[in-house]
Parts: C-alpha cells; sequence; structure tokens
C-alpha cells in the first residue's frame, strides 16, 4: 500500500475535483436550457465554456504528476448538482427559478472555490509551481464567476 502523504492527498483530492468538474459540464447546460432570463442562460453557457479549459488545465497537472487524469466520485458535488435538479423541477415555469438556480450555482462555485484554494496551497508546500499558476488561474476564474452570481441575485432581489 502507498504512504499516505500530502502529495497522495494532492492525487485524491485532484481526482475529486476532476470528477466534480465533468460533472458539472453535464449539469451546465441543463440549467442553461432551465432558466427563464436569457442573461442567466448565457452565464451558464459560458461558464460551461470555462469549465472546458479547467478539466484541462487539471489534465496538465495529472500530466505533470506522471498519472493518467482519472476521476474520484465526488458525493458533495452529487448531492449540490442533486439539490439544483430539485429546483428546476419543483420551481418551473415560477419567477424563483433563476434565483434558485441561482443560489444552486453558487453552491457549486463556493464547493470549487474551497478545492481549488486548498489544491493551490498543497502544491505549493510540495514546490509545484506550474500546478500553482493553473490552479491559482482557475481559482481566479471561479471567483469571478461567483462574483457575476451574487450580482445576479442582488440584482433579481431588487427587481422583486
Amino acid at each position: 500500500m502507498a504512504e499516505k502523504n500530502l502529495k497522495s492527498l494532492f492525487e485524491d483530492t485532484l481526482r475529486d475535483i476532476y470528477y466534480a468538474e465533468r460533472q458539472i459540464l453535464k449539469a451546465l447546460p441543463k440549467m442553461a436550457k432551465a432558466a427563464n432570463s436569457e442573461e442567466l442562460a448565457q452565464g451558464f453557457e459560458r461558464h460551461r465554456q470555462e469549465t472546458e479549459t479547467h478539466v484541462e488545465r487539471l489534465e496538465q497537472i495529472f500530466e505533470m504528476l506522471d498519472k493518467r487524469p482519472r476521476g474520484k466520485t465526488c458525493d458533495a458535488i452529487l448531492g449540490i448538482i442533486e439539490e439544483g435538479k430539485e429546483v428546476m423541477e419543483e420551481y418551473k415555469d415560477t419567477v424563483a427559478l433563476d434565483a434558485g438556480l441561482t443560489a444552486a450555482a453558487q453552491a457549486v462555485e463556493h464547493y470549487e472555490i474551497a478545492r481549488y484554494g486548498t489544491l493551490k496551497s498543497w502544491a505549493q508546500r510540495l514546490g509545484m509551481k506550474d500546478a500553482v499558476r493553473l490552479l491559482d488561474q482557475t481559482l481566479n476564474e471561479e471567483k469571478a464567476t461567483d462574483e457575476k452570481l451574487t450580482a445576479l441575485a442582488e440584482a433579481d432581489a431588487k427587481a422583486a
């Protein structure tokens, strides 16, 4: 059995977020289709394209580690996505749908921000400068998406 250390934890968490990003790629088109607001739908589509880049960056990090890109089931993201599906079903054709979709998307973003922040910190401790750079790019993009979602939620609340 391989030694359990920070590097193995880093790799394990990398597999977790890789799985999560691939699940998010599947969920975003459904969220875009469900959204009432064209602005929100376009935001989900833009984030889908950005998420494809996040997956590519993760694959680059796997390559740096001489590991095959492989996901590990992430129960946390599956639960968050399931909650988003419930919102789409329960609030379909209502004025509250977009608020619910925005909240579900922010839950995803907060999970990703936590994971990428942790991975970046560990990569720094492990001396993985190229991985730090890639993780930092993704972390900044996830934070920017969260800020956009917050702005949409606040604008939606003022309009209500």
